[in-house]
C-alpha cells in the first residue's frame, strides 16, 4: 500500500490556485490512497467552513472526502487514539527542543504533527507513505533539523540550541504541492495548452504558499 499524506498546507495551496480538482485526476492514476488526519480535516474543512472568507474551499475539500479521493486514516486500518497518542508525543518534543533565550520555540502544530505521526505508524505496518506538505520547517526538521536551527539563529539573530534527536523522521519523505502539480503537468492532466503553462502553475503555488525558491522552480522547468 501506497500513501500521500495531505497536510492543511498543501491542501490550501492547491485550494487557492484552483487547483484541487487535480487530486481526482491523479489519484486515477495512483496505485495507493490518499490520506487525510482529522487534526488536518479540522483545519481545512470543520473550521474554515463557519468563516465565509474560507467556506468555498472548505466545502471543495469535504467533496474530495465525500468522493473518497482523500480518506481518514480508518480506510487503512489505523486507529485513530493510535494517531493521537504518536502525535501528542512529536509535538511535545518537536516544540521542547529548539531553545532560544532561555525559551523553548512552538515550531510545529497539530496538523503537521497529526501527518509525521500518521506516517511513522503506517511506515511500521509496512505501507509506503510520502507527505504532501508546503510548510518548511515541518519539512526540515525531519530532513535536516541542524540546518533549521541555523535557520532559526539567523531569523532570530540570537543563539538557538538543538536540545532533541531527530533521528527518528530521517526516513520520512516529504514533497510539496509544486512537486504534485509538477507531476500532474508531465502526465497532461492539465487543461491548459497556451502559455507558459509550467511557469504559470509553479509560481502560482510559490506565491500562495508553497516553500519553494525561484532556483528550483527554474530547475523543475529546465528537466520538464
Amino acid at each position: 500500500m501506497k500513501l500521500l499524506i495531505f497536510d492543511s498546507s498543501s491542501l490550501i495551496t492547491l485550494s487557492m490556485n484552483g487547483l484541487l480538482p487535480l487530486l481526482a485526476d491523479l489519484k486515477k492514476q495512483f496505485n495507493g490512497k490518499f490520506i487525510i488526519t482529522n487534526s488536518v480535516k479540522f483545519e481545512t474543512i470543520d473550521r474554515p467552513s463557519n468563516i465565509k472568507k474560507f467556506e468555498l474551499g472548505a466545502l471543495e475539500i469535504k467533496n474530495l472526502l465525500d468522493n473518497k479521493v482523500v480518506e481518514m486514516p480508518s480506510s487503512i486500518g489505523i486507529n485513530e487514539n493510535e494517531v493521537k497518542e504518536k502525535t501528542g508525543d512529536i509535538l511535545h518534543k518537536s516544540n521542547n527542543s529548539f531553545l532560544a533565550r532561555n525559551e523553548f520555540m512552538h515550531i510545529i502544530d497539530l496538523g503537521e504533527a497529526s501527518c509525521l505521526a500518521l506516517s511513522l505508524i503506517a511506515e511500521e505496518k509496512g505501507m509506503e507513505s510520502v507527505i504532501v506538505i508546503d510548510e518548511r520547517t515541518t519539512r526540515m526538521l525531519g530532513e535536516k533539523p541542524e540546518n533549521l536551527r541555523k535557520l532559526f539563529e539567523s531569523k532570530l539573530h540570537t543563539k538557538v540550541q538543538l536540545k532533541g534527536d531527530f533521528s527518528f523522521l530521517k526516513e520520512t519523505k516529504f514533497i510539496r504541492s509544486s512537486e504534485l502539480v509538477y507531476v500532474a503537468y508531465k502526465k497532461g492532466l492539465i487543461k491548459l495548452k497556451d502559455g507558459n503553462v509550467l511557469d504559470a502553475l509553479l509560481y502560482a503555488t510559490k506565491f500562495k504558499g508553497a516553500s519553494i525558491s525561484r532556483q528550483e522552480i527554474e530547475e523543475m522547468k529546465r528537466i520538464s
